[in-house]
């Protein structure tokens, strides 16, 4: 007997640190460290800058020497005959003899050195990689401050969602109790029966909108654990709470007061990096006039015979070696590189254009966000307000309707207006964090590193 309730204890164990490890609990912080760094966005924007770090070494190895080598095996079933004048051999003038030259079986093998000595077109490509690296970093730094809005704007909408179901659930109590106690009022004949009908009404769809924000709160669980890189069928526990965190937010007065610095802006990076990628690739084009040197040295031996005698030691061999340098001198090529060197020309200025045009939109995003930050303070106060103004309407109608002072339509009324203001505030809560996460995106305030 103790040794079955010992297995059984240890089962109980076993399965209750099981579902503990299954079982994330995060923190808003903590949600964004761990999409920071496990995130499916985020894994992929390291392995793009990690790429970039490769393609460097791909162009700067063009420049280093290359070495080469090869084996070559050659079987020849029927050699080729040549004619020859017959009188090398002393036949008659005139006349032919066929010849076959060469051997059966040979084989060579070769090594190859070749040096690039000079390329114009090596020396932009160069300068070239380490623009395309300052793009990737600037790229992987504008995901992440992607990822971490998304982080914010996912956890908070589930702890709206949360929140709502709670107050929901709330609400349906009251309305239960509210039409339990006019049902009995009714039953005794003190009541007409669309009152109850009324209260009915507004309980079946505070129970509808319960099972509604359900279904939403897994929904939007899933949303966040996706962003997360967290399977959706994983457990997950949200450790902050809403009011909290649009606490936390408000009136930033250093937030508000600060001046945009389009330097520390990603999008001004990226928009920079884009000109000179531009600007390299004009130089590319043009650099393709210019003549190239490089410089070779080959070493090789070479066996032959009727047989496949390559393998035994007593066959001989023979060497050769080349060493030399070559000059590639462009001369015409009808009009081809002038026109790609205008095509690149042209995408340079594109890209100067569009460096302006992202630099004024920055600028409007800025102000922008701003506005939304400094509405969003200002509508959280007001459907603060409201909210309590709601609650006491709504409380103050329900003594009145127990009094008989007023309708169970008036009672209805005075509910669904606090749900709309309960739903007004939680709305209110969401887009303030929302919107000063936007600010401080465009801003680049946040740590991301």
């Amino acid at each position: 007997m103790k040794y079955i309730l010992s297995i059984a204890c240890l089962l109980t164990s076993f399965l209750a640190n099981s579902q503990e490890q299954n079982l994330y609990k995060f923190s808003l912080e903590e949600a964004i460290e761990r999409a920071l760094d496990s995130s499916y966005v985020s894994l992929n924007a390291k392995r793009d800058q990690a790429k970039a770090l490769k393609q460097k070494w791909e162009t700067t190895a063009d420049g280093l020497p290359q070495i080469n080598a090869a084996v070559d095996y050659e079987y020849n079933p029927k050699l080729i005959v040549t004619p020859l004048p017959a009188e090398i051999i002393g036949g008659e003038p005139g006349t032919t003899v066929p010849v076959s030259f060469g051997q059966k079986q040979n084989m060579r093998a070769t090594a190859s050195l070749n040096q690039l000595i000079f390329d114009g077109s090596y020396i932009v490509g160069l300068k070239a990689t380490k623009t395309f690296l300052e793009y990737s970093k600037n790229s992987n730094e504008k995901t992440r401050l992607q990822v971490r809005q998304n982080v914010v704007s996912a956890y908070a909408s589930a702890l709206l969602v949360e929140s709502n179901v709670n107050i929901i659930k709330n609400n349906a109590t009251t309305a239960k109790k509210n039409l339990d106690e006019t049902q009995k009022i009714f039953e005794n004949g003190l009541a007409e029966q669309e009152e109850v009908e009324q209260l009915q009404i507004t309980y079946q769809q505070v129970n509808n909108q319960l099972r509604n924000a359900q279904r939403n709160l897994d929904l939007s669980k899933q949303t966040l654990k996706m962003v997360l890189g967290l399977p959706v069928n994983a457990d997950i526990e949200l450790t902050d709470d809403l009011q909290t965190l649009a606490q936390q937010q408000l009136a930033d007065f250093d937030l508000l007061e600060s001046q945009l610095q389009l330097e520390q802006n990603v999008d001004y990076k990226i928009a920079d990096n884009l000109v000179q990628q531009r600007t390299l690739e004009w130089q590319l084009e043009r650099s393709k006039a210019l003549p190239t040197l490089s410089a070779f040295a080959n070493y090789g031996t070479t066996a032959f015979g009727d047989d496949f005698v390559f393998l035994e030691s007593d066959t001989q061999w023979f060497q050769f070696s080349t060493i030399g340098v070559s000059l590639n001198i462009p001369i015409f090529s009808s009009l081809k590189r002038a026109k790609r060197t205008q095509r690149a020309e042209i995408a340079m200025l594109q890209a100067k254009t569009d460096f302006k045009q992202s630099v004024e939109q920055i600028k409007l995003n800025f102000n922008q966000a701003k506005s939304d930050y400094k509405f969003a303070l200002e509508n959280y106060q007001t459907a603060k307000a409201n909210l309590n103004l709601a609650e006491r309407i709504e409380y103050k109608n329900i003594i009145k309707y127990k009094e008989g002072i007023s309708t169970s339509f008036e009672l209805r009324q005075a509910q669904l207006q606090l749900y709309d203001a309960q739903n007004q505030y939680l709305q209110s809560m969401l887009q303030l964090i929302n919107s000063k996460t936007s600010l401080e995106t465009i801003l680049n305030e946040p740590d991301i590193n």
